[in-house]
């Protein structure tokens, strides 16, 4: 069913409906027999099987809550037949999932315990639509489910996004006439208070850490509780729409103008939940924004990922990014969790004759290059290849944390790649600098920056590659191309390699039905000793060494690049004696046809002390290079 999506758009709110429909339609022969359980796969995740099916069950929510929250009168009979029977499948399901006498109940709860992730799609989709989940509930099914709800008032709840699912269950029961603990709602808004950074920015309980939980969590429950208490607490909500208004200022830039999203950080599975804050800013009726840029982005981003495979055979939602792939999961990723992305559709929330169905469609207008300064980034679009050259960011180790949030620069139409190994071909060390004890072939790239500075012309930092080899950066974004300079310091002799950016090494039959370009041929690759280009009909990536360096062109491993299953990557690589060296490098990535002009024009770089002289064409430019340890 989904099939039928690729190549159109989503242009009302029925549309909307209809794609929600088809997408959850293959889900009801995995629903458990009393409905409480969605077993959408046999992964595993650490929270274990039995949480794992519970949370299947309502992430689904995230879709089904909008959709009954609004009459559907555009909705075909057969449609809206559906819908009605998906709301007896959620009421059973609640029922017995409460119900401690019965099989399938979910289990009380612990402290830190997975299932209050979960509690707040219920909690949600009750708010929304008390006459759909809560009304039909007799006086013992009610008290039943109140009392598992109350259970996260009882115990330990994580201090980041996690105090949201608090705060809305005590919502919720505020709004439907339930006790609610005004104590816990006032000691999780202080945590959330406590992440705040100003600009609209939070981080999500670690400081150092914005990805895009700021958008789809923190920011997407405060602004379903700005508009829910609206009333009771009218000072708080104005406060949290604000913050929203202003954090879309700087998160537009994460797109390009049709919505897709660069890849960056954890939590990469969820895919088109990316888009969920446009849906909510909307939901909430955040002051001064353009219906006609947010629904664009929110259902540019969504539509765009109907052209990847990310359904499975059976049409249920794959862990994994561009394509089905356990390698860049995270150890809380169930086989349910990529519902999750169903946030979006909170555009389901809004009436037929909301302006955000009504308004006119118009592109977001990006500045060439933007500052960032919360999440230490320089983000540039060029010819609708968005890329963010990132510094300081880290994360605690849910997965492949370092690939995810440390390397140089994040594209939005190359992706990034996952390590498989330790070897530069499973290591796929692309953009980011990598280096092995000489000879030993187990490299590793940077985890954790000692210094940093992100400026409007360059990203500089300090890192330590391993004991004993010290790297100072500066990576300066010029048009398609981008320059790295790199002062390293090593007491050993080493292997160092610099990748470039990966670029998918065949088209997939879904580019052009029943036919396949081919993998790419020798005679497409660019060689000479200092730099190497793979020239392919769909995009141009190559690395060009300014001091001595031997170009590489790296077969990585299946599965490694988040888009792309096969892939190949251009790198600089070199052994350096014990001593300091200067490597300068340059990258390109384009997929214009412009690309073979690009590539024929190398810029040139000169350094004197802390000055950069830059050279590409005519252009001309000259660059500090800061104190880091006085700066930073």
């Amino acid at each position: 069913m989904i099939e039928k999506w690729k190549g159109r758009t989503i242009q009302s709110r029925a549309d909307a409906a209809e794609l929600l429909l088809d997408m959850i339609r293959p889900l009801k022969p995995y629903y458990s027999k009393g409905n409480a359980w969605l077993h959408a796969g046999d992964s595993g995740v650490h929270y274990g099987e039995k949480s794992s099916r519970m949370e299947g069950f309502a992430r689904v929510l995230w879709g089904l809550g909008p959709l009954w929250s609004q009459e559907s009168p555009a909705l075909s009979k057969e449609l809206k037949e559906e819908a009605e029977e998906w709301k007896q499948r959620y009421l059973s399901g609640i029922i017995h999932g409460t119900d401690p006498s019965h099989e399938e109940y979910w289990g009380d709860l612990v402290d830190y315990d997975q299932k209050m992730v979960e509690m707040a799609a219920l909690a949600v989709a009750v708010s929304l639509s008390p006459k759909t989940l809560w009304e039909p509930l007799n006086t013992e099914q009610k008290k039943r489910f109140f009392c598992w709800m109350n259970q996260i008032n009882d115990h330990g709840v994580h201090p980041n996004n996690w105090r949201f699912f608090r705060i809305l269950v005590n919502t919720m029961f505020r709004m439907i006439g339930c006790p609610w603990s005004k104590e816990r709602m006032e000691e999780d808004r202080a945590v959330i208070e406590g992440c705040y950074e100003g600009d609209g920015w939070y981080h999500d309980g670690n400081k150092g850490q914005l990805d895009y939980y700021i958008p789809f969590a923190i920011h997407f429950y405060g602004l379903l509780y700005a508009k829910f208490m609206v009333k009771e607490d009218p000072e708080y909500s104005y406060i949290l729409k604000e913050r929203g208004r202003k954090f879309a200022d700087d998160f537009i830039y994460w797109f390009d103008k049709d919505g897709r999203e660069i890849p960056y950080g954890r939590s990469l599975t969820y895919r088109f939940a990316h888009g969920a804050f446009f849906s909510a800013a909307a939901f909430a009726e955040v002051e001064e924004i353009d219906y006609g840029v947010y629904r664009r982005l929110a259902v540019g981003n969504l539509m765009q990922w109907i052209s990847h495979p990310i359904f499975n055979h059976a049409g249920i939602l794959s862990i994994g990014y561009g394509y089905p792939n356990l390698f860049m999961s995270e150890r809380y990723n169930g086989p349910g969790s990529p519902y999750w992305g169903l946030k979006t559709f909170f555009m389901l929330a809004l009436s037929d004759s909301h302006p955000f169905w009504t308004a006119p469609d118009r592109f977001p207008v990006f500045e060439p290059i933007r500052l960032l300064t919360h999440p230490h980034m320089l983000v540039v679009h060029e010819n609708d290849h968005a890329e963010a050259f990132v510094a300081g960011q880290h994360c605690q180790n849910h997965g492949c944390v370092s690939e995810k949030y440390e390397k140089f620069v994040y594209s939005n139409q190359f992706g990034f790649s996952v390590s498989r190994g330790h070897r530069l071909q499973d290591g796929a060390f692309d953009n980011t600098l990598a280096a092995s004890l000489a000879g030993d072939e187990h490299y590793r790239m940077k985890y954790g920056t000692n210094h940093f500075r992100v400026t409007e012309q360059a990203v500089f930092l300090d890192y330590t590659l391993m004991p004993g080899v010290e790297a100072e950066s500066a990576i300066i974004p010029l048009g398609p191309w981008h320059i790295r300079i790199h002062h390293i310091s090593t007491d050993k002799e080493i292997d160092t390699a610099d990748g470039g950016f990966s670029i998918e090494a065949e088209t997939c039959f879904e580019v052009q039905p029943g036919a396949l370009s081919g993998k790419y041929r020798a005679d497409q690759i660019k060689q000479d000793q200092n730099s190497i280009f793979a020239c392919l009909p769909w995009g141009i990536s190559g690395a060009a060494a300014l001091t001595d360096g031997e170009a590489k062109l790296i077969d990585t491993f299946p599965n490694t690049n988040l888009l792309y299953n096969l892939a190949i990557l251009p790198t600089i690589c070199r052994r350096l004696k014990p001593g300091c060296h200067l490597l300068i490098d340059c990258f390109l990535a384009d997929r214009t046809d412009q690309a073979e002009r690009y590539m024929k024009c190398i810029p040139q770089v000169e350094t004197a002390e802390r000055t950069i002289r830059i050279r590409i064409g005519k252009e001309e430019r000259s660059i500090q290079w800061p104190d880091l340890k006085q700066e930073d």
